[in-house]
């Protein structure tokens, strides 16, 4: 794939412009849960060092007092919302309420007023109170971290985009199984749907960083 050719036929046909970072701005925090830590669960590839990478992303959000959400992956005890998300990924259907697979790794611990959303499908967004929680907050840019980058924060960022938020992507604070799919997503979302800058050049252009 030669990224730099495809990257100039995108940009000739209008696509790629750079939406800038608006306040006020918010967090979200997609699905950096214990089971997506584990190799051995639903993890790999570059996960940990993206969680490692939010740390101090999300440190930074609290003393600017950004509105911050984080996302789990959380079905019934019983399997009573089994939907075609589990259907092609069966073994979702475990990461149930308490099971430790399915909490927030300890280093991102969510702080009292920070939002936990619930979910069953890959967006954030989707049948979910999140959208309208960041419109209260008056939110108009949504920096996103977390991971698969290839499925629930390229969904999530969809969906924030299509709400009317600007979404900017953290690429080294979003991680997947694979590189190839989330090189990829990354590239594909940067053309599309947000913004896509690393963690160093994100905290370059804020205000009292």
């Amino acid at each position: 794939m030669d990224m730099r050719r495809d990257e100039a036929r995108y940009k000739a046909q209008g696509f790629g412009t750079e939406m800038g970072i608006v306040g006020p701005i918010g967090l979200l925090i997609v699905d950096f849960v214990n089971g997506f830590a584990d190799p051995e669960a639903f993890g790999g590839g570059n996960i940990g060092e993206a969680i490692r990478r939010t740390t101090v992303l999300l440190a930074t959000a609290r003393r600017l007092g950004w509105k911050t959400a984080h996302s789990r992956i959380v079905f019934a005890d019983d399997g009573a919302d089994a939907n075609i998300f589990s259907l092609k990924v069966p073994t979702l259907l475990g990461l149930t309420e308490n099971n430790p697979l399915s909490a927030i790794v300890p280093e991102l611990t969510p702080e009292p007023g920070e939002y936990v959303v619930r979910k069953t499908v890959p967006s954030a967004f989707s049948g979910t109170p999140l959208a309208a929680w960041y419109v209260a907050h008056g939110v108009r840019t949504i920096v996103v971290a977390g991971c698969v980058t290839s499925g629930c924060v390229r969904a999530s960022v969809l969906d924030a985009m299509q709400a009317g938020f600007r979404p900017v992507v953290v690429s080294d604070c979003v991680g997947d199984r694979a590189i190839g799919p989330h090189e990829a997503n990354l590239f594909d979302m940067a053309q599309k749907c947000g913004d896509v800058i690393d963690l160093a050049t994100l905290l370059g252009r804020l205000p009292n960083s």
